[in-house]
């Protein structure tokens, strides 16, 4: 089991990181600096306001043991000392609420010292980080274009390898559209595969055919031959032939009128 939780670890490390921009994760940082920067920020302020609001409180209380004391005074001088004493026991009271506001105020006011030298600190930190992370974005950004380019050239990028595989199919294809289509030829013409369109002739017709005609023309040129050896009287002889067919034609038309004559009558 901690085996497979170690393969599964490793696995899901490896594709993180196949699809992480470090650009990306340095403006996440960033971005959560400056929110714990807003926050001190906002604590220095909220310090700020509540020993703002001791220092009003405790001037007012101030006016008050201000005000009893000249109460004090004047009831001394028309012969009212009790007055006068009451006057300064309610100073006395508002003089200690003034040092308890005192010691709380002199605390908030260490703590907003603190908060602000804080805030200071961070906010350095930031600014430094800030310069560091848009130092880093750059060289990354110029590494990746290099590396690009240098794959380019390469052919080794997963762009240019499809382009490459897509360049050999195209290429097999071909060879094997252009295979196919010899084979075809071959079979028509051996006649292993019938033309559908009756042209194609096998090997042994068209020899025949081939054989045929030069029968025909060496007949004819020996024909010819014997006519210019022969002569006129090869001519001539060629006339008479050509009459005695005709004639023999004739007299063949004459019979067979006769007879048809004859059946005729016999009917």
């Amino acid at each position: 089991m901690k085996r497979m939780k170690l393969i599964f670890q490793a696995k899901a490390n490896k594709a993180l990181d196949k699809y992480e921009d470090p650009r990306e994760t340095l403006d996440l940082s960033y971005q959560k600096q400056l929110e714990l920067l807003q926050k001190v920020r906002r604590g220095v302020a909220d310090v700020a306001t509540s020993r703002k609001r001791l220092e009003l409180q405790m001037k007012g209380l101030q006016d008050q043991a201000d005000k009893h004391e000249t109460q004090a005074r004047r009831a001394l001088e028309v012969g009212r000392e009790d007055l006068a004493r009451e006057a300064l026991s309610r100073r006395g009271g508002i003089q200690q609420q003034i040092t308890d506001l005192q010691t709380q105020y002199t605390a908030l006011q260490a703590e907003e010292e603190k908060l602000t030298r804080a805030s200071q600190s961070l906010q350095a930190k930031v600014d430094a980080f800030r310069t560091k992370k848009e130092t880093i974005k750059a060289t990354y950004t110029a590494a990746e274009a290099t590396t690009r380019i240098g794959e380019a050239f390469s052919g080794i990028s997963e762009e240019m390898s499809d382009v490459g595989m897509a360049i050999q199919r195209a290429e097999d294809k071909t060879l094997q559209l252009q295979a196919r289509g010899s084979a075809i030829d071959e079979l028509l013409a051996s006649g292993a595969l019938n033309d559908p369109t009756g042209m194609a002739k096998d090997d042994i017709t068209a020899e025949l055919e081939r054989l045929s005609s030069g029968s025909d023309v060496d007949n004819q040129l020996e024909a010819m031959k014997r006519e210019l050896a022969g002569g006129p009287s090869a001519t001539a002889n060629r006339q008479l032939e050509a009459g005695n067919s005709v004639g023999n034609a004739s007299n063949a038309g004459v019979s067979d009128a006769e007879e048809v004559r004859k059946e005729g009558e016999a009917r």
